[in-house]
């Protein structure tokens, strides 16, 4: 179904399942598995159907085993009854007629000891990453963690696997992989958090050796075409020490060339939101998502703060396939439909994006769809 005004409303085939338009709802952490258990509950499933008209729903990023927790009253996939509580979720989504990948996250060495039993979080080195972690007292800032072992990162793919399996009982339709600035694997990537001397350190094939161990994992549960992975490689604030180095453009080149032969749901990135001038990465300044474009084969899913305008216009020139929406599904559940009539945008509460039970979560109102008999309606 070609819609030449509006690529965003446009059927699309991924893999086998047929997505009724382009415009996909990317994760948003919203802080409301208020339970001593991270269970999703049914006013989750709730907020999730209301937003089923996208074309593909991301999950908010979810905890793939009890290590990888470090933000308060984000859900987990790693006990019965959390899946349980995604199979409401995945069921209301159904039921509407949408579908919903599960984003699968480790925060590594970004926890803090108040979600671990006291012990201290481990990440790829020794290193202070030097961000902030959410916890139930507040923020506070992240400490030196302990290296993992070799049998502990060995152990940390096979608990992606069994996440991967749980989200497949859950009712998911596919899974994705985070790999954001912030979570573990950017730390395993990034020179300045990776100082390790074993196959996990050193060259850039033996710090992205994690990327491919969790996706071979995975992909015994899954169909290729039914995982996807999300990086954001040029992050530059709010990140810690993890910013883009002198590697970091070879290092992606190197994970591009070897993502291609995986056959993935589609690979999602993230852009910059900021000017990349006078950093390591500059040379991806005006040409950012058309490099990821040229060296990756498969689907390319766009996330920078898109508008209606500007996802259009990446989907008509053949940059990206897919663009992932955030914040606008905040305030607009029905957000394809307001593309659809060009409608304008509700504003989101922020004081109500991480709390506040269903207040600024599941009482956003829909808008008044124009009349067929009303002058200047516009029909695209």
């Amino acid at each position: 179904m070609k819609n030449t005004a509006q690529p965003l409303l446009e059927e699309y085939q991924l893999g086998s399942l047929t997505l009724k338009n382009r415009v996909v709802m990317a994760s948003l952490t919203r802080g409301r598995a208020t339970n001593p258990g991270l269970v999703p509950s049914p006013l989750m499933a709730q907020y999730y159907a209301q937003r089923a008209s996208a074309g593909l729903i991301l999950s908010e990023g979810t905890w793939m085993s009890p290590k990888a927790i470090g933000f308060i009253n984000v859900p987990g996939i790693y006990t019965q009854q959390q899946i349980e509580g995604w199979k409401l979720v995945t069921k209301a989504v159904h039921d509407k007629g949408g579908l919903i990948f599960s984003q699968l996250g480790h925060i590594g060495a970004a926890s803090h000891p108040d979600f671990l039993g006291g012990e201290l979080p481990a990440g790829p080195s020794a290193i202070n990453p030097q961000t902030r972690s959410f916890t139930p007292e507040g923020f506070k800032d992240t400490l030196t963690p302990r290296e993992l072992t070799i049998p502990e990162i060995k152990q940390t793919v096979q608990d992606y696997k069994q996440a991967a399996q749980n989200a497949k009982e859950a009712g998911f339709d596919g899974i994705e992989i985070h790999a954001i600035v912030g979570m573990l694997i950017p730390q395993f990537l990034s020179l300045a958090t990776n100082h390790r001397t074993d196959e996990y350190g050193g060259r850039i094939e033996n710090r992205a050796r994690i990327v491919f161990e969790i996706l071979d994992a995975v992909i015994e549960v899954w169909d290729s075409t039914r995982v996807a992975i999300k990086f954001s490689p040029v992050a530059l604030s709010n990140v810690g020490i993890i910013t883009p180095d002198h590697e970091t453009i070879p290092m992606f080149q190197y994970i591009l060339q070897k993502l291609n032969t995986y056959h993935l749901a589609y690979l999602h990135i993230v852009g910059p939101a900021e000017d990349l001038t006078g950093t390591p990465v500059e040379a991806l300044q005006d040409n950012y998502f058309s490099h990821f474009r040229r060296h990756y084969t498969g689907r390319l899913m766009a996330n920078l703060g898109f508008t209606q305008e500007s996802g259009n216009e990446i989907l008509k020139n053949g940059t990206a396939d897919l663009v992932s929406f955030g914040a606008p599904f905040i305030a607009n559940p029905d957000l394809v439909e307001r593309f659809r009539h060009h409608l304008p945008l509700s504003a989101g509460n922020r004081d109500t994006y991480y709390s506040g039970g269903e207040t600024g979560y599941t009482d956003y109102p829909e808008a008044p769809l124009p009349s067929h008999n009303t002058p200047g309606s516009v029909f695209h």
